[in-house]
């Protein structure tokens, strides 16, 4: 069949999987994979796609089938690898038209001849870079478009080969075509500077396009494609390097030292935008980001730091670190200080909104991960607090200065005021290790932020919200036992605070001190209940997931910390979880905060777990059972409960044998749970041996433990009771047994179960249960 005839087939049948219809779809999907493997295919393929008379969605499917099949069949020891003449041809077709006229299809395009050039460029695909380098060149805007993002997504992938040879030959590559790359990106640059005056957005649009693309290529050629940037002169492009500040940040990253000259002009001109009135109104977010990403990745780059013995300091270092000292004068860092402070820290007006409107939603806003490296807020407090460590015997009277002049109460119409305390209270925060020794804080909570703490109007919400963050950082650094009690009165009365984010915020930020080593369970028991009963309510009124595993994992502190002493006070708790267990089915990490928490209930409980029993052994059910898809999330907490169950339980029942039953499948695992398999094994012997071995053997289940045993564990085990001291009269003869044992019979039964004991660290208990194993089995 020819070219023309095999296109009309397979674009009748492309036709077809764009249907909305799944009778037309799916079998049309079938033949598609069936064809995937046929000679040929792709360059029909290819055929389609690069016709622009045909419909959009049938071409776009073309480029992905296109695409996929690199991955699967490019290769040449892949099954049903593509012929190597059938691959030249592909080539050749690929980038004989740069001339896509819809940008989606033009993107998958040049993704899938990047993807062909990662395998083959520049050995079996030499024609690849010329051919881009003259596309680029081309006055037609489209075709010249088009090569240049081909050209772009064929670096990028080349650059992010790891393997020396591939390293090689991108070294090679970026040498060659570094020059043009420059010249390229110089034009584009000055063509878009020249139009803006012409006011033309149509023009301007795609000649900014133009200049992007030109620099990402050139980023990924300076960032990786040498190996002393600084020995190039043509790397050291300080027009590019300089005002762009990805490039900046990628270099500084990958190249420290070649990144020394620059330190002096990156930092005056971030600090001058940022950080003084030059800025003002010319400057935006994304930008400011940056800036301050430049300046903390300077001031904390361990490259730049001398040793402790200046002597064994490099040259590089110790010129890196004296233009860092003379740039960082006393004048500068407190400006800095007292901007980041009194103007970047400011709550907004976006973030009070918020706040009024979607509370929860502030909250995590507040409390969100790794986003410092993109937004605002988190970037200017990780910015401070590294420059507060490098510099705070600098920094230090300054602070200090700043909270001295914000004693007493504040006006509560001075909204100005209420921010900028706000903003001081958030630094002394973020600095409280850098504080430990100038500030004493026991005096202060009792003096002042205790009071403030009390103070209800709603104006001065931030302050008592802010309060409790500041207590929250500097009760593990310094807070005298003794204040505790004075600590839990507030808390308790704080809880009762009409504002969510205020009673939320002791969880977040670790306010209520129950986890860790200065805890006293008889200071805290005078509110327990009151404490308790508060974070139940909070648990029921709080509707987002995160602030639900928040709440919850406090919970579970407590009730682990006052252990049974919790039982007259858990049966609201009790009543609750089932529902919201049966609420968080599509939310797999909160149902992992619910089994640690009825962890922790269970041993708070003890044999009195039995009344949940109910609710409890389907949880250890669904949790355990490696066919349910949630078991990747839930499995170690659900072992974990499954044991603590059994341990607390007062007698073996019908339910706790029926879920003995998913066993089998999770010790063929053998992952790193099988240690916590073991011992439940072992708490249902202790239990009730008798009965729990006539179940195993009827069912068959001990027989994988056997398996297991004998094909992984039985080599260890010689090792092992090789440094125990082992009755021979009873050991050898099972180890004979257990090296001759050709096949699973019920000897080898009783030969697991003591290896199983072995391994749960109960070897005196191993010759108790192995008399009874063999009773149940003869």
């Amino acid at each position: 069949m020819d070219l023309h005839s095999a296109s009309n087939i397979v674009l009748q049948v492309l036709t077809q999987a764009t249907s909305q219809d799944t009778s037309v779809l799916k079998p049309a999907e079938e033949q598609l994979k069936q064809w995937e493997t046929q000679p040929g295919f792709y360059s029909v393929l290819l055929n389609i796609f690069t016709n622009h008379s045909l419909d959009i969605n049938v071409r776009w499917l073309a480029v992905l089938y296109f695409k996929n099949g690199i991955d699967r069949y490019w290769r040449r020891m892949a099954v049903h690898a593509l012929s190597e003449e059938e691959k030249s041809t592909l080539r050749a077709g690929l980038i004989a038209n740069f001339n896509e006229p819809v940008n989606q299809i033009a993107t998958q395009i040049s993704v899938l001849i990047a993807k062909v050039a990662r395998l083959d460029c520049p050995r079996q695909w030499p024609e690849l870079i010329p051919a881009l380098v003259e596309s680029v060149k081309i006055q037609d805007d489209l075709r010249q478009h088009r090569a240049l993002l081909t050209f772009y997504h064929v670096t990028k992938t080349l650059a992010s080969k790891r393997l020396a040879a591939d390293r090689k030959l991108f070294y090679d590559l970026a040498s060659g075509i570094y020059s043009f790359t420059c010249s390229l990106w110089n034009h584009h640059t000055d063509t878009f500077l020249q139009q803006i005056c012409l006011r033309d957005e149509t023009t301007m649009s795609n000649s900014l396009e133009r200049t992007l693309l030109s620099l990402k290529v050139l980023r990924k050629l300076t960032v990786h494609g040498f190996v002393e940037p600084h020995k190039n002169i043509e790397v050291m492009v300080s027009k590019c390097l300089f005002f762009v500040n990805k490039v900046l940040l990628d270099f500084l990253d990958q190249h420290p030292f070649s990144f020394t000259s620059l330190i002096q002009r990156s930092l005056e001109f971030s600090v001058s935008y940022v950080f003084t009135e030059a800025g003002e109104g010319v400057v935006f977010e994304r930008f400011i980001v940056q800036c301050m990403n430049l300046i903390k990745m300077i001031v904390k780059n361990y490259a730049y730091k001398p040793s402790k013995n200046i002597e064994d300091s490099s040259p590089e270092t110790l010129e890196a670190y004296k233009i860092k000292a003379s740039f960082f004068t006393y004048p500068t860092l407190m400006e800095i200080c007292r901007r980041l402070v009194t103007q970047y820290f400011l709550l907004t007006e976006e973030e009070l909104t918020m706040w009024e409107e979607d509370p929860e939603g502030f909250i995590v806003e507040e409390t969100g991960g790794d986003s410092w490296k993109y937004s605002i807020r988190p970037c200017t407090e990780v910015l401070f607090i590294d420059i507060f460590h490098e510099y705070n015997q600098t920094l230090t009277p300054v602070l200090l200065e700043m909270v001295h002049s914000l004693q007493g109460p504040t006006n509560m119409n001075d909204t100005h005021a209420l921010l900028i305390k706000d903003a001081v209270y958030n630094a002394v925060g973020l600095a409280a290790y850098e504080l430990f020794d100038s500030v004493d804080f026991d005096q202060w909570f009792k003096t002042q932020l205790l009071a403030e703490l009390q103070v209800t109007h709603n104006r001065y919400k931030a302050i008592r919200r802010r309060v409790i963050w500041l207590i929250g950082q500097w009760i593990s650094v310094k807070f005298k036992p003794d204040l505790r009690p004075m600590l839990y009165e507030a808390i308790c009365n704080l809880l009762q605070d009409k504002d969510l984010v205020i009673q939320v915020l002791f969880f977040l930020d670790s306010i209520l001190p129950v986890d860790d080593f200065e805890f006293r369970t008889d200071q805290f028991l005078p509110y327990l209940e009151s404490m308790f009963t508060l974070l139940f309510k909070l648990l029921q009124e709080v509707r987002e997931c995160d602030t639900k595993m928040h709440v919850l994992h406090v919970l579970s502190c407590v009730i682990e910390r006052v252990n049974m002493q919790i039982r007259p006070y858990v049966a609201c708790l009790v009543q609750y979880l089932p529902l919201l267990w049966k609420q968080s089915e599509e939310h797999n990490m909160l149902r992992c905060a619910i089994l640690t928490t009825l962890i922790h209930l269970i041993q708070g409980l003890g044999a009195e777990s039995k009344n949940l029993y109910t609710f409890l052994l389907p949880i250890i059910q669904l949790s355990t059972d490696v066919s349910q898809p949630p078991h990747v999330y839930l499995l170690e907490d659900g072992l974990e409960l499954w044991l603590v169950t059994l341990e607390n339980s007062p007698c073996l029942t019908p339910e706790l044998l029926r879920i003995f039953q998913n066993m089998s499948a999770l010790l063929e695992l053998s992952s790193e749970n099988l240690r916590t398999c073991f011992k439940i094994i072992n708490a249902y012997l202790f239990l009730s041996s008798s009965e729990f071995l006539q179940v195993c053997i009827k069912s068959n289940s001990i027989l994988f433990a056997a398996s297991l045993t004998l094909g992984h564990i039985g080599r260890r085990m010689q090792n092992v009771c090789k440094k125990e001291t082992v009755d021979k009269q009873i050991f050898h003869p099972l180890l004979s047994a257990l090296k001759s044992a050709p096949n699973l019979h019920k000897q080898s039964v009783g030969i697991s179960f003591f290896i199983l004991l072995f391994f749960s660290d109960i070897l005196p208990r191993a010759y108790l249960f192995l008399q009874l194993t063999f009773q149940a089995i003869y």
